[in-house]
């Protein structure tokens, strides 16, 4: 089966660095115009997620989830969560650090369709 979340080894690098000062993490990708491929990266249980929100998996044991109008822009997408160099604001664990997560898009093959598992409710991952 294929999932419909995974990451680069840089981000598994820094979601493991982040776990061990912060402990559980969650990660929540926006659908907004100016943030929409850089999900946050915040201590699992002080976001509060919303009843549309879905979980599509885990990146380095951290629940990847996204409100129901953005999956339909993703459900067809890969998400492969990645770090790059960013000197940008915001509420983000990694923030501090100079980088910032991204979220890239790989497309499902056709054959890849068929054997997806439909993303969670998040309330099912809290």
């Amino acid at each position: 089966m294929t999932d419909r979340v995974t990451a680069t080894d840089a981000a598994l690098a820094l979601v493991a660095r982040l776990t061990a000062k912060h402990g559980s993490l969650l990660f929540h990708l926006s659908g907004g115009c100016c943030d929409g491929s850089a999900p946050l990266c915040l201590p699992r249980g002080e976001f509060r997620l919303g009843g549309r929100d879905l979980c599509l998996g885990t990146v380095g044991g951290a629940p990847f989830c996204m409100a129901d109008d953005t999956f339909v822009w993703w459900k067809h997408s890969q998400v492969v969560l990645d770090v790059v160099t960013s000197r940008s604001g915001g509420f983000s664990l990694e923030t501090p650090d100079g980088v910032r997560f991204i979220a890239r898009a790989r497309l499902f093959t056709d054959a890849e369709l068929p054997g997806l598992a439909a993303p969670l409710p998040a309330h099912d991952i809290a």
